[in-house]
């Protein structure tokens, strides 16, 4: 009889459990997986006490290490972000190991905050050089393109209200506006091969189409073409049928159920001629700014496309330049680890042919590609990036755990999945404040670390107070890796005395 009540009562706890995992809001995991989802929080809460025996430390996950993990679901959560007994990073044996150079008399940091009230703003105003009739000024941290179809429609909606609270704005990716980025924040309009949400019925770019969505979406602050991509850069996109909803296939313009696959090329423009041609005329229809991003493989464009601001004056508003270990798109094996250079190879390579011919101050410059951790965010600001956009970070915030499982339909979380079922673990409202968390906490550590560094704003940090040491104790400051000339990089003395005048009036939101 007693075992019986025992097996009562462990059938009773269970049923419990399950039931409050079901109706909680604040773990996909647990809401897909109930009762069984508890073992991960399990092991991932004594996993620091036996990971002296195991294999794998903290830093040698990857693509996101487990302290890299760590730092952005604790601040996502706006929990403890700091840690413990001192660097685990093998300093005595290191391989470019990055070293920023704090002063003697750092500054205060007063008014600044986590909070993600405290926005700090791009050092340059987005279309302001070729008089935009829409120019604006941005955060310096936004969210990365990621489409709906790759994303699921609450990953989507939980990341247009996160990005909305934290003052920032939402990089639609390539597969058009959707409900979900109507939420409230700001868009960036990303154009791809297959010009979903302004194709013709052939599937080909339709301008009139574009003016018209942009007219009744006046969220829409800049349109972005995408010419290539970090994840796969030189072969275009693919959604799987199986993530080709009736909903997204209606947002699309494509058939239901069938592979979606955006072209390796543009066929609204042929040469870096005609694309400035398109730029042009769409901001002049539009009054929006106009860019470009790309991954960086061979810079006979680059070259091409800075000869043609120089001579012509039409130019881009800004670009984008995203690292070959971009990763929020599923690609073949070889394109994701050996096509277009990482991200701060390619960013100086394109930045030093600006530089050169005194183009770089006309072009607000983004980057991309694992950006979301500070460390990786100051050096990008320091070699002459204005703002950062993040993606897998973002994903992370709202519950991805990094089951690499983005192109199967079958993410346990709920983020890159259409499965009806797995999307109803992901509650936007409480995920939305996480990425809010997120933002605010790379932001505020971005300003702690040029408060330490004596600048008030990260964007004002030279590249010179950065070094790489290599084995053997060899350092070699970041200016002097990447070839830079002294000044390339940092702001106008006018700009960074009206950035430094922002921020000393900044105060938390």
């Amino acid at each position: 009889m007693i075992w019986l009540i025992l097996v009562g009562a462990v059938v009773l706890i269970v049923a419990v459990v399950a039931l409050y995992d079901v109706v909680q809001h604040q773990h996909a995991v647990l809401r897909n997986f109930p009762v069984i989802g508890h073992l991960r929080y399990i092991l991932e809460s004594f996993g620091p006490e036996t990971r002296q025996y195991l294999v794998n430390d903290n830093n040698e996950e990857r693509p996101f290490s487990r302290d890299q993990r760590r730092w952005i679901y604790t601040s996502a959560k706006h929990g403890d972000n700091t840690f413990g007994f001192g660097t685990d990073n093998d300093v005595e044996r290191p391989e470019d190991y990055l070293v920023i150079k704090q002063v003697a008399f750092p500054l205060s940091l007063d008014g600044a905050s986590p909070d993600p009230g405290y926005v700090v703003p791009s050092p340059k105003v987005l279309g302001e050089h070729r008089g935009r009739a829409k120019a604006f000024r941005a955060s310096i941290v936004n969210i990365s393109g990621m489409s709906f179809g790759a994303l699921s429609a609450r990953a989507i909606e939980a990341l247009n209200l996160g990005a909305a609270a934290a003052g920032c704005w939402h990089n639609t990716g390539e597969g058009a506006i959707s409900p979900g980025h109507e939420r409230g924040a700001d868009l960036v309009w990303q154009i791809g091969t297959g010009y979903f949400g302004c194709r013709d019925e052939h599937g080909s770019f339709s301008l009139s189409r574009l003016v018209e969505v942009v007219e009744s979406h006046p969220q829409v602050r800049a349109i972005e073409i995408k010419l290539s991509q970090g994840a796969k850069p030189g072969i275009g996109g693919m959604l799987p049928g199986v993530k080709v909803t009736p909903e997204i296939a209606a947002i699309r313009g494509i058939p239901v159920g069938v592979d979606c696959h955006s072209p390796a090329a543009h066929t609204a423009f042929t040469d870096v001629d005609s694309m400035l041609d398109l730029v042009e005329e769409i901001a002049d229809r539009t009054g929006l700014p106009v860019g470009i991003k790309s991954a960086v493989g061979e810079l006979d464009f680059w070259h091409e496309l800075a000869g043609q601001i120089e001579r012509t004056g039409r130019a881009v508003d800004f670009v984008t330049v995203d690292g070959g270990e971009g990763g929020t798109g599923a690609a073949p094996l070889v394109f994701a680890d050996h096509v277009a250079l990482p991200f701060r190879l390619g960013f100086s390579r394109v930045f030093r042919i600006f530089a050169e011919r005194g183009l770089d101050d006309r072009i607000v410059w983004i980057g991309s590609g694992k950006l979301g951790l500070p460390e990786n965010a100051l050096i990008a600001l320091a070699l002459g990036c204005d703002q950062v956009s993040v993606g897998r970070e973002a994903m992370m915030a709202i519950g991805c755990i990094q089951a690499q499982r983005c192109h199967t339909g079958r993410c346990p979380t709920g983020v890159a999945t259409q499965s009806a079922r797995l999307q109803l673990g992901l509650d936007p409202v409480s995920k939305a404040e996480r990425v809010a968390n997120y933002v605010g906490a790379l932001r505020y550590e971005l300003v702690r670390l040029a408060r330490a560094c004596g600048e008030l704003h990260p964007a004002l940090l030279p590249a010179r107070q950065l070094e790489i040491i290599e084995a053997g104790y060899r350092s070699t400051p970041v200016d002097q890796l990447f070839g830079y000339e002294p000044g390339w990089g940092e702001l106008r003395p006018e700009l960074a005395a009206e950035l430094r005048s922002v921020m000393s009036g900044a105060t938390s939101g």
